[in-house]
């Protein structure tokens, strides 16, 4: 049935979208929704993220060998190896959490536009992919608004809380099984239209009403803003999509990134402000100042509040070094060995607001003082909900916008480890800072001029915001870590945390 409807399927570009509201659409992904014909990137990414680097590893070597396999043995033999290597021992959580919070990012930058435009036309929305379904489901159905996922099914241990690394019967979702699973999900009502991009999909296409192919030609991804929704928080240390190539230049660029970032983080510890930016040139770290930094406070006068956005933990660091001198920073979690390799005073908030006001009070008669009242980093252009705190303490305001550029790795966490941020930002071949210091807000615009607390932030945020080019938000550090962790994104304290221990063993 396959082969007899191969002659009929016309190219994707022949597709009318007209009056498809009521009609249903089956589609592969890779190679058909996606540019990507192989999922290797993103079976790499769930290694790295849910596995380990020895993990990751260990799927790049098997490339040569998968791809011999594909071409001359089996396609569902190749990505029974790749699945195994991938999920073998895997905690489900821990996949599921790598699917909502680190794969919609490369997803994104990586649909196809005719596809869309045509599976986008149809009122119900189906995905038919060799992919294991737990990889794909957020991605697909968050973003490209699909109501039914068809996807290889993996197998677990009894508990149910990791995978064996084999799939669940039929096998691998290719070629006829492909079929055999619409069939199931439809019933006699099947698609309307089929769309795929390879001989193994003319089995489902053929049953479909109508089928088109999409060509294998270079092409521009989606601008992702034409999503259904945007990818505003993700995760990650990877910036860049890990295809074999760029998978095996990261590999090996990471010990010798290492040795430079050691390099980077501690020769500036024992550096004068006003000789780090010197230093920075130096060691191949790009700062671009912009704007007119504020003048150091005179004798007996208190400093000014650096209000920035945040874009990785070094901002406060690479904003005293754009100033020449010493400032204090407050922030909401800090390690104690961040606190102690810090070039600055850095004072951790304790999210008691009059104490943590007395704080912010106290390092101002000291100096200069920056906060970020985001209460957390986010990477794409967009500005979180800026607390008011800030507004409440002092009318010397001065907005700082920060934007970064990490080619390699990112800079920041959530599920990993926190300690290791500055590295990573430094490991980067050419981190680049780009500090703009706006005016100081005038009086008519600060508390002490009859403006409320959140009109201050709202309109700081603004600013920064306008200046960037990123758009303003109101969600918050809560909703990031809820996305992204499921957490309300506290740090707990340990003795809190002990005593709670302690009651829910006596309970048991």
């Amino acid at each position: 049935m396959g082969g007899e409807g191969a002659a009929r399927f016309k190219s994707i570009s022949r597709c009318s979208v007209e009056g498809r509201t009521t009609q249903t659409v089956a589609a592969d992904l890779d190679g058909t929704l996606l540019i990507s014909t192989s999922a290797f990137p993103y079976y790499m990414l769930v290694a790295l993220e849910a596995g380990s680097l020895i993990r990751a590893l260990l799927l790049l070597l098997s490339v040569p060998f998968m791809y011999v396999t594909y071409v001359l043995v089996s396609e569902e033999l190749a990505i029974n190896a790749f699945v195994f290597i991938t999920f073998a021992r895997l905690k489900v959580k821990d996949v599921e959490m790598v699917a909502r919070s680190v794969l919609p990012k490369f997803y994104a930058e990586d649909v196809r536009p005719d596809a869309w435009a045509v599976f986008n036309s149809f009122g119900r929305r189906c995905i038919v992919t060799a992919n294991p379904r737990i990889m794909v489901e957020h991605f697909v159905t968050t973003y490209l608004g699909a109501d039914k996922v068809m996807g290889t099914e993996l197998e677990c241990t009894e508990s149910g809380n990791r995978f064996t690394g084999f799939v669940k019967g039929p096998g691998v979702l290719v070629g006829e099984h492909k079929r055999v699973a619409v069939l199931r999900e439809f019933g006699d009502h099947l698609p309307d239209l089929g769309i795929g991009d390879r001989k193994s999909d003319h089995h489902f296409m053929s049953i479909c009403k109508e089928g088109y192919m999409v060509a294998r030609t270079k092409c521009e991804p989606l601008a992702r803003s034409k999503l259904l929704s945007p990818v505003i928080f993700h995760d990650g240390r990877l910036a860049q999509r890990p295809t074999p190539f760029v998978a095996l230049l990261t590999f090996l660029w990471l010990p010798m990134g290492f040795i430079i970032s050691l390099f980077r983080v501690y020769i500036n510890i024992m550096i004068p402000e006003r000789v780090a930016w010197y230093n920075y040139m130096a060691q191949g770290i790009k700062l671009v100042v912009k704007g007119t930094p504020p003048p150091p406070p005179r004798k007996g006068q208190s400093g000014v509040l650096l209000v920035s956005n945040h874009r990785t933990i070094l901002d406060p660091v690479v904003i005293a070094v754009a100033l020449g001198r010493k400032v204090s920073c407050v922030t909401y979690s800090i390690s104690k060995f961040s606190e102690l390799i810090s070039p600055i005073k850095a004072v951790a908030l304790s999210r008691e607001r009059e104490k943590d006001a007395a704080n912010i009070k106290k390092l101002l008669e000291e100096g200069d003082l920056v906060i970020c009242p985001e209460g957390t980093t986010c990477r794409e252009p967009f500005l979180l909900r800026f607390s008011a705190l800030f507004a409440e303490l002092t009318d010397r305001i001065v907005p700082v916008a920060i934007n970064t550029k990490q080619g390699v790795f990112y800079g920041t966490t959530v599920r990993g480890h926190k300690v290791l941020d500055p590295y990573f930002v430094f490991m980067n071949p050419r981190p680049t800072y780009e500090i703009t210091f706006l005016d100081q807000l005038p009086t008519e615009l600060t508390c002490k001029g009859g403006k409320s607390p959140i009109e201050v932030a709202n309109y700081t945020q603004m600013l920064i915001g306008a200046t960037l080019g990123f758009q303003c938000t109101n969600l918050t550090r809560k909703d990031k870590y809820a996305m992204l962790a499921g957490t309300d994104g506290r740090v707990p304290n340990n003795k809190k945390q002990e005593t709670q221990n302690n009651h829910k063993d006596k309970d048991k």
